[in-house]
Parts: C-alpha cells; sequence; structure tokens
C-alpha cells in the first residue's frame, strides 16, 4: 500500500508581536516560549501530517510583521497555499492592520483565491482586551476568511483546531481526498 505525500505551503501574516511564532510552536512543538523574540526576515517550520495513506507535509512561514520587511516579504508569498491571518486581542492596531495592509500584502503579491483564516490570537488576557469577538466574526466575514477563530497561543486553546480548519479547507479547495 503506498503513502500519497502532499506538500501545503502556509504563512502567517500579522503585525509584530501578535502572537505568530508561538502560535507555530505550540502547533508544531507543543511548547510555549515566554521569552519574546521577533523574527527576523524569516522563520519557516514543517509540520507533518498522517491521514489514512496520505502524508500531509505542512511548510509554515512565519514572517516577519515588522515594517522593515515590507519590501522583501513579497517574495515568500510564491507558493503559498493558505494564510492565518493573526492578530493580538489586546491591540486594536493589529486588528485594523489585517484588512488595511496584510490581506493587501496577500492579495498583491500571492494567490488571490487562497484559503485563510482569521485568528484573535491571546485570548487569554481577558482583562487587557481591546477587540471583541464579534468583531473578529463581523471582520472574517468581510474578508471572506473560511473561518474566525480565536486561540491562546500560551495555552494552546483552539491552535490545532485553527491550522485543521485550513488544511482541510485547502483539500477541499483541491479536490484531494483524505
Amino acid at each position: 500500500m503506498s503513502t500519497n505525500i502532499i506538500v501545503l505551503k502556509l504563512v502567517l501574516l500579522g503585525d509584530s508581536a501578535v502572537g505568530k511564532t508561538s502560535l507555530i510552536d505550540m502547533y508544531a512543538h507543543h511548547q510555549f516560549k515566554e521569552d519574546y523574540k521577533p523574527t527576523l526576515g524569516v522563520n519557516i517550520v514543517v509540520k507533518e501530517l498522517k491521514h489514512k495513506n496520505t502524508q500531509i507535509r505542512l511548510i509554515i512561514w512565519d514572517i516577519a510583521g515588522q515594517n522593515k520587511y515590507d519590501l522583501s516579504r513579497k517574495m515568500f508569498f510564491q507558493g503559498v497555499v493558505g494564510a492565518l491571518f493573526v492578530y493580538d486581542t489586546t491591540r486594536d492596531e493589529t486588528f485594523k492592520n489585517i484588512e488595511s495592509k496584510w490581506l493587501e500584502d496577500l492579495f498583491e503579491y500571492g494567490d488571490k483565491n487562497l484559503a485563510y483564516v482569521l485568528i484573535g490570537n491571546k485570548n487569554d488576557l481577558h482583562d487587557f482586551r481591546t477587540v471583541s469577538i464579534e468583531e473578529g466574526s463581523v471582520l472574517a466575514e468581510k474578508i471572506n476568511a473560511i473561518d474566525f477563530v480565536e486561540t491562546s497561543a500560551k495555552y494552546g486553546d483552539n491552535v490545532e483546531k485553527a491550522f485543521e480548519k485550513l488544511v482541510f479547507q485547502i483539500l477541499k479547495n483541491e479536490r484531494i481526498e483524505v
């Protein structure tokens, strides 16, 4: 019995310090690092999934959110089949930048027909919340995201769910049975 191998390139997009690297660390390695170190340029993580006779290799691109990387960022979009847009539920500006910056970047440099999920991260910081669940849901609908998920990279809440929803939608879009 042979195993099919499917390779999917995913990208995480959002402002600096919204938790993109922490989401990837929790999803791929089941760990959270307390010390924050900004991503310089891009960080690439590989995660292997197995479903029946299909092996799915996720190539996850963690793209730096700092403005100084704006010009070099476009080369990272080649071959991307799905995106996770991440904002920090405690920082309104990061929420506003999803539509005005990150979605525009993806549409300018990537395929406009990609599957993408909107993630409101840091939902464990209840007392500091500035973006409501309702606002996240409304934005997800407005930008045609396949789903809206609130996560806590620190505690792992809904992290797996966000990635799985994206991967299964991509496979469905590509008409790949798994």
